[in-house]
């Protein structure tokens, strides 16, 4: 069995995240070619994207959805949180040499990381973490910044093997939302869930975790300040499924702006 970063093997974590898509194939087609996700099923409405055999991405197809609107609560991103450096940095070199666009590229300190849009505005964040023993702590809370990459130091570490998709062991390491406040946000993620707060940028965004991990969930309002609950009828984010030891069973909640929530159980 291939071992999962850390992100996957505390207490609670994040499985997969569903979409709903106005045109299901062409992203997709994205996610496999641009992403390196592989397909993993496909059937009434929606096709299943993973690492390995592990489902990670559900794309629902809704051809008559709103485009989605960042001034309104959805998704910040999604996190594909890689098995190793060498295998981000493979990514980054089939990235450089496709030319293919990116938004921006931090090192975070705990983490280097690479951002995206795909082709209907979803955020995409391809990500490999630092040694656990390497993060810090300052007043409580862990150090986390936003910092320039080294693209050069990070290309290093490829080595001489090509990329051929996302490794088994690719796992979706957080999901960041848009949300209408922070400070209710956290609340509602103590509350819900038991996670715990990490880090905090100031009133406009907060980061939260379960074991010990830099982050699970961020939740910002950079843009969404004041949003009230999402339109359903928009493209964008449908879902995101947790997996925790601790469930009894299978639940679905929803957060204050009507993100949907799934608990799946998950024996530790």
């Amino acid at each position: 069995m291939t071992e999962l970063p850390f992100a996957a093997t505390t207490p609670i974590s994040v499985a997969a995240v569903g979409l709903t898509s106005r045109d299901s194939e062409a992203l997709a087609r994205y996610y496999r070619d641009v992403v390196g996700l592989h397909e993993l099923s496909r059937g009434s409405g929606a096709i299943v994207l993973g690492a390995g055999e592990r489902p990670l991405l559900t794309i629902e197809q809704y051809a008559s959805a709103k485009p989605d609107d960042t001034r309104e609560a959805g998704l910040f991103h999604t996190a594909f949180l890689l098995p190793s450096r060498a295998a981000l940095a493979r990514w980054t070199r089939y990235a450089m040499e496709r030319r293919i666009g990116i938004d921006g590229a931090s090192d975070h300190l705990v983490s280097e990381a690479i951002y995206l849009n795909d082709p209907e505005g979803n955020g995409i964040e391809i990500y490999a973490d630092r040694p656990r023993e390497r993060w810090q702590w300052e007043n409580g809370e862990i150090a986390m910044k936003t910092l320039r990459l080294d693209f050069r130091d990070l290309l290093e570490a490829a080595g001489d093997e090509t990329w051929n998709g996302v490794p088994d062991g690719t796992v979706i390491g957080h999901v960041h939302l848009r949300v209408g406040d922070p400070a209710e946000a956290e609340t509602w993620w103590h509350e819900a869930l038991g996670l715990e707060t990490m880090a905090r940028y100031g009133p406009s965004a907060v980061f939260l975790a379960s074991g010990g991990y830099h982050h699970h969930v961020g939740a910002n309002a950079w843009h969404s300040a004041g949003a009230e609950r999402r339109d359903p009828a928009r493209a964008g984010l449908s879902w995101v499924t947790f997996n925790d030891t601790r469930a009894p069973g299978e639940r679905t909640l929803e957060d204050p702006w009507g993100t949907v929530i799934r608990i799946s159980p998950r024996s530790s």
